[in-house]
């Protein structure tokens, strides 16, 4: 058996041995001898609720008739389903974990309401011990966040919504 076989057949039991025991992630780093190692890390995805958002509340003595939407209705109509089909939605460009703030027990990088220029860092995302700051791709405000501090993240999931 070559190394590199040995080092699938490595990395298939990692994820076995995720999976069979609940896990959400291994780290491991296997060492060959001098500068001369493999790390891997094994991740799975955990979805997680979105942040509930507090919606107001109005009584009215009889419900008012519903419109059609409109083309101006469209980002509110999507803002309501799907986060990932709205279209100011920023989504992960990679695997890892993310972090709101540039470190533990300081205020976050932003947050629902504020006003971000374009390039503006929106949050980390920690990916094989390093940390990627995730920059805003236009200017707008920040209408949602759909992710929680130190939660696992996969790549193309909706992170936050910028109008």
């Amino acid at each position: 058996m070559s190394r590199n076989d040995a080092d699938v057949a490595f990395i298939k039991a990692l994820a076995e041995l995720l999976n069979e025991n609940d896990l959400t992630e291994v780290n491991v780093k296997r060492e060959y001898g001098e500068n001369d190692s493999l790390n891997v890390r094994v991740s799975k995805f955990v979805p997680q609720a979105a942040p509930v958002q507090a919606a107001p509340v109005s009584y009215a003595a009889a419900p008012a008739p519903a419109a059609a939407p409109t083309a101006a209705d469209a980002p509110a109509t999507a803002a309501g389903g799907n986060p990932a089909d709205h279209p100011g939605v920023v989504t992960s460009p990679m695997v890892g974990t993310i972090y709101l703030a540039p470190e533990p027990g300081a205020t976050n990088f932003v947050s629902v309401g504020a006003q971000v220029a374009e390039g503006d860092t929106l949050l980390i995302i920690e990916a094989m011990k390093t940390m990627n700051h995730i920059p805003a791709p236009r200017a707008g405000v920040v209408k949602r966040i759909l992710v929680g501090d130190a939660s696992p993240v996969e790549f193309g999931a909706p992170l936050m919504i910028i109008e």
